[in-house]
């Protein structure tokens, strides 16, 4: 049945297009960045380029989205016919889906620490648990099942549509998100000995700031927004035309950087008050917080909190990925809608799985030195969505029609249709000249 699917409000396209960034950068990597790069000076600099660089970026995938009111790939068929931005939007889902591939791997890590907070067997005095994460991710029975659960509740979700599936979920999943990180900051801002935690996170100090953190935080700026891969072009195709999209685009700013400074505050007040240093990677969430908790009081409670926001955060990402290629490919129509959520997320779990096992059986398989997983994160997070993020500019810099672009701009507040010729500027000059320095940055070739 064709039916045109649309957010029942601009609420609810909010708290999608915040969900898919926020479970992509704002909690799972900002941590980790924020930890390798320099604290309080990172975090400043990151909101800098977030409004200029990651703003316009977010700003020019809804443009082209709510004026064609199409799906990634008929939205660039429609404004430049005959030419091969469309192939922009085949690059977005295929980014999409091997992001989701091992995307979907952690997300079942989650799942599965999450219900053994349930059953109280995740925290034990004395517990090793990096040897626990490491058991966990060798272990083929439990990494798979792990991720083949994480996929069936996203392809559940995805399955019943915009209206009834991803925007309802999101109304739930994104307050509760939030109210969980409300009760993490209380208790972690109530340790003694917080406020080392606090002063490292929000108080610059630029003495120990490198060209590389500087890179780093550019680079996150855009990765934290969930842009590059047209997932926010598929989504405000389902936005009205009456709804302001750069006041959309700073309400999903807001909450992203707003996110980011929750995250922060309930992260590293509790590592330093419990004379803990932050680490990179995985050991993060699955090593260094359980140790964390489990010298709280309470701490059985708020681990099991801790991982059901990260839960949250991821599942509402995971619904962005999958929703870019159903909507590719089922042009409104409900029944292909079902049809084809099961059958993109049955191939994503399918093509997921040497990634799940590259911790364990497959451990010996590399490629250019990189286990499955990293090879498949490296080329997603420094190849494919940089690409996208600098395609993306060029194409509303240059090639978007410009009286569709007036158009748009109709319904925007007076000071931001006098912005128009600056903001052409940047996507045209600033931005592209900034993703390839991130690009040559990631890929090791500038000497900072």
């Amino acid at each position: 049945m064709q039916t045109k699917e649309q957010w029942t409000s601009k609420l609810g396209f909010i708290l999608a297009s915040a969900g898919s960034a926020i479970g992509l950068g704002a909690i799972w990597k900002f941590p980790n960045t924020v930890a390798t790069s320099g604290g309080g000076a990172f975090f400043l600099i990151f909101i800098l380029f977030t409004l200029l660089i990651g703003m316009p970026l977010l700003l020019a995938e809804f443009f082209i989205g709510r004026s064609t009111g199409k799906e990634a790939i008929s939205a660039y068929k429609d404004l430049a016919p005959k030419s091969k931005w469309h192939y922009v939007g085949y690059l977005g889902m295929a980014t999409c889906f091997l992001l989701l591939s091992f995307y979907s791997v952690v997300g079942g890590w989650i799942l599965l620490y999450f219900a053994r907070s349930l059953t109280g067997s995740l925290l034990h005095a004395g517990h090793a648990y990096g040897d626990l994460f490491n058991q966990t991710v060798a272990d083929p029975t439990f990494s798979v099942l792990a991720q083949f659960c994480f996929m069936l509740i996203t392809i559940l979700v995805v399955g019943m549509g915009v209206k009834r599936g991803i925007e309802r979920s999101s109304r739930i999943l994104m307050p509760g998100l939030f109210i969980l990180f409300v009760i993490l900051l209380i208790r972690s801002l109530t340790l003694p000995g917080m406020m080392e935690g606090v002063r490292y996170f929000l108080m610059p100090n630029f003495d120990n700031m490198t060209g590389a953190a500087v890179l780093n935080a550019l680079g996150q700026s855009f990765f934290c927004l969930s842009v590059g891969v047209s997932v926010m072009v598929t989504y405000s195709s389902y936005l009205s035309k009456k709804e302001s999209l750069t006041r959309s685009a700073i309400s999903v700013v807001s909450l992203n950087v707003l996110t980011s400074l929750m995250a922060g505050l309930a992260i590293f007040p509790a590592l330093f008050a419990l004379g803990m240093k932050p680490t990179e990677g995985p050991g993060l969430l699955f090593v260094t917080l359980p140790a964390v908790f489990e010298k709280m009081m309470g701490g059985g409670v708020f681990i099991a909190i801790f991982l059901a926001l990260f839960l949250f955060a991821t599942f509402t990402s995971a619904f962005s990925m999958l929703e870019i290629l159903v909507a590719g490919f089922s042009k409104n129509d409900s029944l292909k809608r079902k049809r084809l959520s099961w059958v993109f997320g049955g191939l994503i779990f399918l093509v997921g799985v040497p990634f799940a096992l590259s911790f364990g059986v497959l451990s010996d398989v590399t490629i250019f030195g990189k286990s499955l997983f990293d090879a498949a994160d490296f080329t997603v997070t420094n190849i494919l969505m940089p690409l996208g993020v600098f395609l993306i500019a060029i194409f509303v810099g240059y090639r978007f029609p410009r009286e569709r672009l007036q158009e748009e701009m109709k319904s925007e507040p007076k000071l931001w249709r006098k912005g128009l010729a600056v903001y052409i500027f940047l996507l045209r000059y600033i931005i592209p000249v900034a993703i390839i320095i991130v690009f040559l940055n990631v890929m090791g070739l500038l000497p900072v």
